[in-house]
Formats: structure tokens, sequence, C-alpha cells
């Protein structure tokens, strides 16, 4: 087991920053299983008053504590942000804890995001479980439960009838195929800038802006990444800087264009606020495995 502590400055919501992170929390702490370039590793987190503490095992625990500042927050200045007077504003204010962290991890932020294109989150969940169950393996340390994430190398070599019964239809499967064939090319993206990453992902057939958002929110940290295509992000934004109760992307892009290069900050902190207000039926979560 490696160690490393670090002695925070400023406000940290250590809890906010962490939770979009992909990991998962536990009673001791925050755990992130990962398949580093120096091979699998976890990493747990946790804080004193003083202090972001960071504990890592198996062959990437180097790795992930050398980014330790950045997966924690730390790296991130939240005081950069100079929002207009207004909702934004008052939120940011009242949250100055609220940071963004970045895993390096593109392949794996990727994997995660496409399981989420046009479902459920409850579909998106268990097809993430699905894909970790069959691709998957222990991860290392203390921690019984915890496992890595899908092996890009199975997954490629898989064919798409070992996916449907992990909760994916053809489309997505064939996506996650595709990238996991390149899951080298797609980790390097790490050293890249977000808008270059961002052109990179999207040459692939069935990575759409959603999809490289969702990614590059996690893998870099990027405070002006916006999820264009998302069902609830431009109702909620419309909604709570307008009082209108639905909008489209094009009014969030323009109702968002006085925070750049900070939106997904924005977008943050209205969440906080709640969703849009809700009218019809709701999209019933589907059962991909009986189709």
């Amino acid at each position: 087991m490696e160690r490393r502590v670090i002695e925070i400055e400023g406000a940290l919501d250590l809890r906010a920053t962490l939770r979009p992170l992909h990991g998962r929390f536990a009673d001791d702490g925050w755990w992130l299983p990962a398949r580093t370039p120096d091979g699998p590793g976890s990493l747990r987190i946790k804080r004193t008053r003083e202090n972001v503490i960071g504990e890592a095992w198996g062959e990437g625990a180097v790795w992930l504590l050398e980014r330790l500042a950045a997966i924690a927050g730390l790296d991130d200045d939240p005081t950069t942000f100079d929002p207009p007077e207004g909702v934004v504003a008052e939120l940011h204010r009242r949250n100055p804890g609220r940071r963004f962290g970045r895993t390096d991890l593109v392949f794996d932020s990727l994997v995660v995001a496409i399981c989420g294109q046009k479902v459920t989150g409850t579909e998106a969940a268990r097809a993430i479980r699905g894909l970790t169950r069959a691709f998957g393996d222990p991860a290392p340390g203390p921690n019984e439960r915890l496992r890595l994430p899908p092996d890009p190398e199975r997954m490629a070599a898989a064919p798409y009838y070992e996916y449907h019964p992990l909760h994916l239809e053809k489309r997505r499967a064939e996506v996650l195929r595709a990238v996991a064939a390149k899951s080298e090319l797609i980790n390097g993206l790490a050293e890249r800038d977000p808008k270059e990453a961002t052109k990179t992902l999207e040459l692939f057939r069935g990575i759409s802006v959603w999809t490289s958002a969702s990614t590059l929110d996690v893998s870099h940290g990027d405070p002006d990444q916006v999820a264009v295509g998302d069902f609830h992000i431009k109702h909620t934004v419309v909604h709570h800087l307008t009082g209108k109760d639905r909008g489209t992307d094009e009014e969030m892009l323009e109702l968002l264009e006085p925070y750049r290069p900070q939106r997904g900050r924005a977008v943050r902190l209205l969440h906080l606020l709640g969703h849009e207000p809700k009218f019809g039926p709701r999209l019933a979560p589907r059962n991909i495995t009986r189709m």
C-alpha cells in the first residue's frame, strides 16, 4: 500500500467534487478502481479538516497517487469563476467548495458515457454493472467488493451476442467494441487539451457531442463541457435562468454563453436547484435482455 497526504487550500466539498467521477463511496472513504498505464490499481480517498489522504494498492498505485490532487479537485480553482450577477453567482457564493476533479482515465469515462446514451439512468447502470461483471476483474486492495473497469482487449474481442445479456443492444455494443479496439489511442487523449480530445473522440461513429462532453467532464475535469442533447439539462438550465418550463439546446447554449469558459460549472450549480417541472409520462426503463 502506498500513501500520500496533501494539505487543503481553500474551500473543498470533497463529496460533491468526487461524486461525478464514477467511483464508489463507502464507510471508509471514496474508492476508485482503475486500469492505469502502469497496471491495475485501487485508490481510496479520505479527508481530515486540513488534509486529503490518498491510499492506493496494486501496480497502478503510484500512478493514482501522483494524480491525487487532480482527482480530489485540488488543482481546480473555483475562484477563477466570475459569473455575472444573478442566480448562478449567488449559488457560486454559497457553494465555494464544489470543484472539478479529473481522473485522466479517458477510456473508462467513455465507456460509462456510451452506456448512458439515449437510455434512462437505470438502464445505464445495468449496462455498466453487466460490463464490469463480464469484462472486469477483482481490484487490488482490501475492498473485496471492488472490481476493475472492463478490460478493453476482452471487450474488443467479444462478439455482440455476449453484450446482449449485459443490457446492451447492438448499437451501443458496436460502439463499445470499436472504441475498445482503440483504447490506447483514447487513453492518450488525457495529454491533449479538451478541444483536441473532443475532435478525436467524435471521429468515432456513435460518439456524439453529448458523449464526448460527458467523458471529458470526468477525464479532463473541464469546467466548460456542456452535454448538448441531454434530455434534462437544457430544460433545467432554461427553467432556472428564465422561469420557462421547457427549453431547447439552442436556448441553453445562448443562456450559458456569458459563463464561458466555465459553462459546465454554471450547469452544475444550477442542478442544485433541482430539475425542471415534469409533464406527462416518464420514459420507462427497458430490459434489453428480453428483446
